[in-house]
């Protein structure tokens, strides 16, 4: 925590969400932000994955990215839905509480996530 009560975020998972249609679609655009940006691309998914209620990858970037990475994929995602959120010492807050969502906001399943 910092000063003010506040959880340090250590950095962001980009969840990019997809379905058997916008499979290719979805790896275009995780296997593009890999080449452009310091970050690691997760496999992708396809069955829904811990609290994700679609087919997912994920993108695990560090904050100084966040400026950068955030507004291309904004710009880029050409209609799938994006979920970004923080990585903190709290997984249930950084989902329920802290997530950013490009596109539709999608029911996650907070029943997996710990404090």
């Amino acid at each position: 925590m910092n000063d003010e009560g506040l959880l340090r975020i250590k950095g962001y998972h980009a969840h990019v969400y997809f379905d058997a249609a916008t499979l290719e679609q979805a790896r275009i655009l995780c296997e593009e932000a890999a080449r452009c940006f310091p970050l690691k691309m997760g496999r992708m998914h396809q069955r829904p994955v811990g609290p994700h209620p679609d087919w997912s990858c994920q993108l695990a970037f560090r904050p100084e990215l966040f400026g950068d990475l955030v507004p291309w994929l904004m710009q880029r995602r050409n209609g799938l839905n994006v979920l970004v959120h923080p990585i903190t010492d709290d997984e249930l807050r950084d989902h329920r509480d802290w997530p950013l969502w490009l596109g539709q906001v999608r029911p996650l399943d907070l029943s997996t996530l710990t404090p």
